[in-house]
């Protein structure tokens, strides 16, 4: 016997450890059991005198497909002089199931002094970025725009392990040590 009550999203409690197992989408902290996704809350009772189970069940969606013009979310993979390149996460505020490649040329990422720009002080591996899709590119990757102000690193961390936060638009400073790093900060919204 399975129950649907209603919509749920990440970190919303659904009930006590007493009263639920937990299933599939939970997860359990302090006596509590919380949704880890997005989707319908479900409660399956079993047969035998056990505690019902409590999961939460993904809406089945297609993937997010970035186009000309999305505002994708991605998490920079590797750098080199030329170019940062990305895994794209999200497309549109969608998260993608399939894994899509992107680029960012030294070229796109700002509007101005592109000559003077060096892509090892705008990113870094693991940094989170928000960028515009402005061409398809080729087979294996998107090319990805910071240009804007909007655009830009959204979440890094530092070399020290902490995290960044931004003090300008090409400057960000470590919790931990206080120390500034050099990255293409995007403009919080």
């Amino acid at each position: 016997m399975t129950s649907v009550a209603d919509a749920v999203v990440p970190g919303q409690r659904l009930g006590h450890v007493q009263e639920y197992a937990p299933g599939a989408g939970t997860y359990l902290h302090q006596d509590f059991l919380y949704a880890s996704v997005v989707g319908l809350k479900q409660i399956s009772q079993s047969s035998s005198n056990e505690l019902p189970t409590l999961s939460v069940q993904r809406e089945n969606s297609q993937s997010a497909i970035p186009e000309i013009d999305a505002i994708v979310t991605c998490k920079v993979v590797r750098v080199n002089p030329r170019f940062a390149s990305v895994s794209i996460m999200v497309v549109d505020g969608k998260p993608c199931t399939d894994d899509f490649q992107g680029i960012i040329r030294v070229q796109d990422v700002r509007a101005t002094e592109k000559d003077k720009v060096k892509i090892y002080n705008s990113f870094r591996p693991g940094d989170i970025v928000r960028a515009q899709v402005i061409s398809l590119g080729d087979a294996r990757s998107y090319y990805l725009s910071t240009a804007a102000n909007e655009y830009g690193v959204i979440f890094g961390t530092s070399v020290a392990g902490g995290s960044l936060i931004p003090i300008s638009w090409q400057e960000m400073q470590c919790t931990k040590t206080k120390i500034i790093e050099l990255r293409k900060c995007a403009k919080p919204m």
